[in-house]
């Protein structure tokens, strides 16, 4: 493999651990990254952003955190540094090109009537193929010079919590343009690194569209510079599970959710009807692990009247979870957040005009905390027209990737990062070494019919549980079962503890794959 061209675009959490797989079975791919920085999100983030998993899960398995870093949830600075410490010990850095961004890519030597009629990957299940097919990628450096290099293979690690902002659609007159102060994203106010951006806050009427991660850091931050004098309004669309660690009653939640025996209450992707019969008995039980978690979390949310309207198990499932800020209840209860609860909301001149409320929030500032269109971004990368219509699938199913990575009908080419997790580093470390072994002819891939039907399988778990949230493709609550597919497939024991109760009760997590060598 040490002869053969990978480019890895994207160098946060995904790209950083592809690359340094690879380097390990002789390959050195060239890692495109548009920023200056490494680390994806991490490279730009508010201060005041913090981990959203516990330290212990969020780690490559073999690089742990350095004993100076005790916090449950290390900041937004720890976590950079983390990552720039990985890339610099396995010698990734040396293959990173910054401010080199991918504005597009075309394959060629294989048409594409003919790659829509193959019935293997490839044409033959391999990483490769026949040799006759290659990527040519248009690559823009710092100057806006293009040229093409060409690869024969591609990795998408280009995350999907940037790059193309989620902005509301509104009716005429009732948009941006109808407001008379500044209106932009998290995104670009994370670009403004925090010294602007709070001279931009400072005193200012600021108005936080959203309820979850970016929103809720944005809010802090206001809520911090400007106190009760100014305080920041939050527009709650959707009511969210936020809470501030992942115990209940003094109880470690990941006991309930985050285990083998967890796993044996939901119906799973290619269970048999032995499995199936147990999920179903089990079921009651799966209901009073959520209601127990529920009965603590929501003491603080209903004060102000934000208990979702969904269970915690349904949030889990689809990774729609946050950890607070510092002091966000006792912000609440100041009067330094406001929020208020709209289902849609408008422009005017003044500001921002909610249901129920004839008056406009008096706003100098909107900001937008409304994700992101992880889509679109994957769909931009493609030249060919055929390659943008099939490559992320109708609205009404989840995104086509066999084992979360490979699109079967798109070939010599690996996504990494689109699908979440409750632990995205710890999930993206086994994705990419799973992808090393491929790469390197550890194993070929299914047939791209059976490759559809297993797509098709995961589709509907996640459709059967995550309710409208389904194209998230997030795979949180059955991490085990899914790491056990990587590690059958890579000739590994999925069984990583030592004991059945271990092994039944036990939380799984990085240290668990310590120690696994595909053969």
């Amino acid at each position: 493999m040490e002869k053969k061209r990978v480019a890895i675009i994207g160098a946060g959490v995904s790209g950083l651990a592809a690359c340094k797989h690879l380097l390990e079975r002789g390959c050195r791919p060239v890692v495109f990254e548009a920023d200056t920085l490494l680390g994806g999100v991490w490279a730009r983030t508010p201060d005041c952003t913090s981990l959203q998993s516990e330290r212990a899960m969020y780690q490559y398995s073999d690089f742990p955190w350095p004993d100076s870093v005790t916090e449950m949830f290390p900041n937004c600075r720890q976590v950079a540094d983390y990552l720039n410490a990985y890339a610099h010990h396995f010698g990734v850095l040396d293959c990173v090109r910054f401010r080199h961004r991918v504005v597009g890519m075309d394959y060629v030597g294989v048409g594409e009537e003919e790659v829509a009629a193959w019935e293997e990957w490839t044409g033959c299940g391999e990483a490769f193929g026949d040799g006759a097919g290659e990527w040519r990628l248009a690559v823009s450096d710092a100057d806006g010079h293009v040229e093409t290099h060409v690869a024969d293979f591609v990795v998408f690690c280009i995350g999907r919590f940037s790059g193309v902002p989620n902005i509301p659609t509104f009716p005429p007159g009732k948009g941006p343009d109808a407001f008379d102060g500044q209106v932009f994203h998290t995104m670009d106010y994370s670009k403004m690194g925090t010294k602007k951006a709070n001279e931009m806050l400072k005193g200012k009427r600021v108005t936080v569209i959203g309820y979850l991660k970016s929103a809720l850091d944005v809010a802090a931050e206001c809520a911090e510079l400007n106190g009760t004098e100014h305080p920041c309004t939050m527009v709650v669309r959707t009511k969210h599970w936020i809470f501030p660690n992942y115990y209940a009653w003094g109880f470690p939640i990941s006991y309930l959710y985050l285990n083998r025996f967890s796993e044996l209450l939901i119906h799973k992707p290619g269970e048999g009807f032995l499995l199936s019969l147990v999920a179903t008995i089990l079921t009651p039980l799966r209901w009073l692990f959520s209601k127990f978690a529920e009965s603590y979390y929501s003491i603080p949310m209903k004060k102000h009247d934000m208990v979702p309207e969904h269970s915690l198990f349904e949030a889990l499932v689809t990774c729609l979870i946050a950890i607070t800020p510092k002091d966000h209840y006792k912000r609440l209860d100041e009067g330094s957040i406001i929020l208020k609860k709209s289902k849609t909301f408008t422009f005017c001149k003044e500001g921002v005009l909610v249901e129920g409320e004839s008056s406009p929030i008096k706003s100098d500032i909107v900001i937008f905390g409304t994700g992101f269109k992880g889509d679109q971004k994957i769909k931009d990368m493609f030249v060919s027209e055929y390659f943008q219509s099939i490559a992320v699938g109708p609205t009404s199913s989840t995104l086509p990737l066999y084992r979360e990575c490979i699109h079967p009908k798109i070939p010599q080419l690996a996504v990494l990062g689109y699908s979440e997790s409750l632990a995205n580093l710890y999930t993206a470390e086994i994705r990419a070494k799973w992808l090393a072994h491929f790469l390197d002819a550890g194993f070929r891939l299914p047939s791209i019919k059976a490759m559809q039907s297993d797509i098709l399988e995961w589709e509907k778990f996640m459709k059967r549980y995550s309710r409208g949230y389904f194209r998230r493709s997030c795979i949180g609550v059955l991490h085990i079962w899914y790491n056990d597919l990587l590690c059958k497939d890579m000739g590994c024991n999925p069984r990583r503890k030592k004991g059945f109760f271990a092994e039944l009760f036990g939380v799984y997590g990085p240290s668990d794959y310590i120690n696994l060598r595909p053969k």
